[in-house]
Order: C-alpha cells, then structure tokens, then sequence
C-alpha cells in the first residue's frame, strides 16, 4: 500500500446513465487501475444515495486524496462537503473532481492522467 498515491472513484449515476454510453466503464476502471499511479480504482453506482454516503464516509478515514470521475464538479462539491468536513478534510486539496460523462474512454482516461499530472504525479 502507498499512502502517498490517491484513490480513483467511479460513480456511474446506476450505469444507466445516458452520460456514460460512449464508455465501457469495465474496460475504463481496468485502464486507470493497471496504468495509472493510483492505490486502487473503484466504481460506485451511485455516491448521491445513502448508501454512497456510507461508502464515501467510511473511504474518507483513510485520509486519502482522491480523484472523482462522475458528474459535474460544482454537484459533486455540494454532494460530498459534508462528508470532507466531518472527515477532517479538505475538499478543495484533498480531492480532485471531474465531470467525464460524454466520453469515450480514451478521453477519459487522458483527463484523469491530466489531473494525476497536475497532482505531481509521475504518469
């Protein structure tokens, strides 16, 4: 385990999402795992339900950074505030939003590698 790499999380708003049609979310999250400085690669079919809450809340104990590969960032910093606050963190330095819906997966594999990059992160 590297506790200096940063979780990717996947959410794909329960895969049937229009947004995310031009991607084989399967082969996409194999990519960013295997290819990509990242401890681990996850998808959740949805973080805006409870469930996703839990999930998140208990994820955010660990102290990691994180990279989000979902919606659009300003839904996901509503979405996920509280539980950066009540984990200690914050959203704007530990966590790194993106809105890849609308791509295919090599587009959406360079945006996160863009933002591992900017992260200092040697891709």
């Amino acid at each position: 385990m590297n506790d200096n790499l940063p979780g990717f999380l996947m959410c794909v708003c329960t895969g049937k999402c229009p947004g995310f049609q031009a991607m084989d979310i399967w082969d996409f999250i194999n990519q960013v795992r295997v290819e990509l400085p990242v401890e681990y690669a996850i998808i959740h079919p949805q973080m805006c339900e409870e469930d996703g809450d839990r999930f998140f809340a208990d994820f955010l104990k660990t102290g990691r950074k994180v990279v989000i590969g979902a919606c659009a960032p300003n839904m996901q910093r509503k979405m996920f505030k509280d539980a950066f606050k009540d984990a200690g963190l914050d959203i704007e330095k530990d966590a790194v939003m993106l809105d890849i819906r609308d791509m295919t997966n090599e587009q959406a594999f360079e945006k996160v590698e863009k933002a591992l990059e900017d992260m200092g992160l040697e891709v």
